[in-house]
């Protein structure tokens, strides 16, 4: 496993950046990372980390999140999304920790490739009915997603536990079992190398083995590979492609397929809407430490639809080291050509930036102070000198450096009174990382925080 922890070496320092940027940062919340030990049978010492939000939905979801090699939960908790959005949606987060030397987990021993055979599969499933016994979770929405090492055990939680996970979302993984060694190690490189190609009736087999006799449904799944991924080579992807849609009895002849931004391109089998069976995205000229768009797996999975019984009043200020690039389901290609319906009476801007080097990311909430809705917005500020977005979600962004525009997409034009959204984008920068002065919400002036 050598080569993937050197491969993975520069997202922990990226983690490790943004855990110093947020040390002065004020919570969202009062609610905290914290370790459980002692949560049942765990073969292989994993350590588990719960993030519960102080505002719950009244049946949480669950949703294990799952770091890369030479990673830990901590270092994930800190580098993603998840806890804030779970601030949001009220859902609760697991982050395991692999506590062998390479930090990375166990998806290639003949224990661990099979439903409750051992290792870190039964260690992870511990967790979740920890979590279950002490809360009233809804059993029916478990999910999983991870980045290399954790895309490759998302692929083979839901492959072990159907009945468990509802979806997953993997970020740079491989097919289940691709990864297979027979105990002669921790590193298959004919697999990492894209060289193991086999049928879509042969994966499904791999995932069917699992679990030898399941009949009931299998877990959604979402998939994200990069085309330069230089540690686990692109053919992954087609190959978990192949895999999942098998184990659906889909063909792989896609039913919907977009350019969600330029350089990616989206392919769903099964169905044409957000939550497809199976949903991949190629993401062209993209390395294997790519961003984690930690949003639009909430989106697939359904747990941005669940609000919290007492929904937060303020956003969340951790944003993420790896911010999601792909931008949201089907954005306009043009900007609205009709004014807003409703402009607001009064607006308020929270604008948070995590920096590094030669670059940041940006997290921005737009709050509508009026008494009436907003029906489509568009935000206007000035980028200080040296800034150029590369990248955003949840707005569309003209032009990149400058005088720059944020126009709301399809599913987030209308602000209700005393409601807010989110947005945020990456950039690059040439030494000056502050804050635009003003914004203005069509055309009237907000206030800012």
């Amino acid at each position: 496993m050598r080569r993937l922890v050197q491969a993975i070496g520069a997202a922990g320092v990226a983690v490790a950046m943004a855990v110093l940027g947020l040390v002065v940062a004020t919570p969202a919340s009062a609610a905290t990372l914290t370790e459980v030990t002692n949560f049942g049978t765990n073969p292989s010492n994993l350590r588990m980390h719960l993030y519960v939000p102080d505002r719950l939905a009244a049946r949480p979801g669950i949703l294990v999140a799952i770091h890369y090699c030479t990673g830990t939960g901590q270092a994930f908790y800190s580098g993603t999304q998840y806890a804030s959005l779970a601030d949001r949606y009220g859902y609760i987060v697991i982050y395991p920790t692999a506590t062998r030397s390479s930090q990375c987990f166990d998806v290639y021993s003949p224990q661990a490739l099979r439903r409750d055979g051992g290792s870190d599969p039964v260690g992870i499933l511990s967790m979740v009915r920890y979590v279950q016994q002490r809360y009233s979770t809804d059993t029916s929405r478990v999910f999983a997603t991870g980045t290399s090492s954790g895309a490759m055990m998302t692929n083979v939680l839901l492959g072990n536990y159907p009945d468990v996970f509802a979806a997953g979302a993997a970020f740079a993984g491989v097919p289940h079992s691709c990864f297979a060694t027979n105990g002669s190690g921790e590193w298959n490189s004919q697999c990492a190398n894209g060289q193991i190609i086999r049928s879509a009736q042969e994966w499904g087999n791999a995932v069917r083995s699992a679990y030898p006799g399941y009949t009931g449904r299998y877990p959604r799944m979402q998939l994200w590979h990069g085309t330069n991924d230089e540690t686990l080579r692109y053919p992954n992807f087609g190959e978990e492609i192949k895999q999942w849609t098998n184990v659906h009895g889909l063909s792989q002849t896609p039913t919907f397929t977009d350019t969600p931004q330029s350089g990616y391109t989206r392919t769903r089998y099964g169905g044409s809407g957000p939550q497809a069976p199976v949903e991949a995205i190629s993401m062209q000229g993209v390395s294997h430490n790519l961003p984690v768009n930690a949003a639009e797996a909430i989106r697939f999975f359904g747990l941005d639809q669940a609000n919290p019984t007492n929904p937060p009043t303020n956003p969340p200020t951790n944003p993420p080291t790896n911010p999601p690039t792909n931008p949201p389901t089907n954005p306009p290609t043009n900007p609205p050509t009709n004014p807003p319906t409703n402009p607001p009476s009064s607006c308020a801007v929270s604008y948070g930036v995590n920096a590094w080097n030669s670059g940041l990311t940006a997290s921005v909430t737009i709050a509508n102070r009026g008494t009436s809705a907003i029906n489509g917005w568009s935000l206007a500020f000035t980028l200080p000198s040296g800034q150029t977005i590369t990248s955003g979600w949840n707005a569309s962004y003209s032009p990149t450096s400058g005088a720059v525009t944020a126009r709301n997409v399809n599913y987030n034009g209308t602000i209700a009174p005393n409601a807010s959204v989110s947005i945020g984008f990456q950039a690059t920068h040439t030494g000056n990382t502050g804050r635009p002065s003003s914004f203005t919400l069509n055309g009237a002036t907000c206030t800012v925080s």
